[in-house]
């Protein structure tokens, strides 16, 4: 499978620069087209308004919103003219309690989601459950960006973060074209279980699997020596100069429909490299 369509969701005019370079430079390894859904977003909680609020107040977050849409997309329409590629923009305007459902419509006919680090400084309030609904709603993998560097169009050396679970088997697999390319593909198990039938050989049956693709792979087995997996897994990334982390991404709650686990979180907030990851 090839990423022919990529997708990606800008909602602050100082993320589009940083977002659309990786995207753009994606978009030309992968000869892909570049849909960006440009949207301003509502904020305020439509049942919290003080008593006499009126139909102007409504209408002023409204007018804020649809202002600061048109201004993500007038900087996406100008960086995207010069560059090259296949694209296409939509503007919007969404309430922040139901922007989830305007991202999964638009994720789910893409390849894959190019999205910023959703936790950090002066990161909105939406960017997490963007991420959240192009993986969990819209059944798409997602290319989380660092704030900084990271090479996404032709990373040489990517980490698996493995578990055996249903969730990092559907990343490996969302992953192939990309790891099909790497020079060096290292598959990271941490604490491997001491019973069960891959007790003797973590993470073979995913080099084998990974080999009848063309990957080769070395198994690194790792023991929690940091407090989280993510730590360790992040150490190790740097220690062996990856460009890029593949992971299952992990949602547990029964309040939401969809929430992003701890280790999920750990990894986006610590990240330094880009995370490419599928649920």
């Amino acid at each position: 499978m090839a990423y022919k369509t990529l997708f990606s969701v800008l909602t602050d005019p100082d993320l589009v620069e940083p977002v659309l370079e990786k995207g753009i430079a994606l978009a030309n390894a992968c000869d892909a087209h570049l849909d960006v859904l440009c949207l301003g977003v509502d904020r305020t909680q439509t049942g919290y308004y003080y008593a006499g609020a009126n139909a102007m107040v409504l209408q002023e977050t409204i007018t804020r919103a649809h202002e600061e849409a048109k201004e993500v997309e007038d900087k996406v329409k100008e960086r995207l003219t010069k560059s090259g590629i296949r694209w296409n923009t939509e503007m919007g305007v969404a309430q922040l309690a139901d922007i989830g459902r305007h991202v999964a419509a638009h994720a789910r006919f893409s390849d894959m989601a190019v999205l910023p680090q959703p936790y950090g400084e002066n990161r909105g309030a939406e960017l997490e459950p963007i991420v959240e609904a192009a993986m969990f709603d819209g059944k798409v993998p997602a290319m989380v960006l660092p704030v900084d560097g990271g090479n996404v169009d032709d990373p040489k050396r990517i980490i698996i973060a493995w578990n055996e679970s249903n969730e990092a088997m559907a990343a490996v697999r969302a992953a192939l074209p990309i790891l099909e390319n790497a020079e060096s593909v290292r598959v990271v198990v941490i604490d491997p279980p001491t019973h069960g039938p891959n007790r003797s050989d973590p993470g073979g049956l995913l080099s084998q699997f990974l080999a009848r693709h063309g990957v080769r792979t070395e198994i690194d087995v790792l023991s929690k020596t940091l407090p989280r997996i993510s730590d360790v897994i992040l150490r190790h990334a740097t220690d062996t100069g990856a460009d890029m982390v593949v992971m299952g991404a992990y949602g547990h709650s029964r309040f939401r429909e969809a929430i992003m686990g701890g280790a999920t979180r750990d990894m986006l907030e610590k990240a330094q490299l880009p995370v490419f990851m599928a649920h």
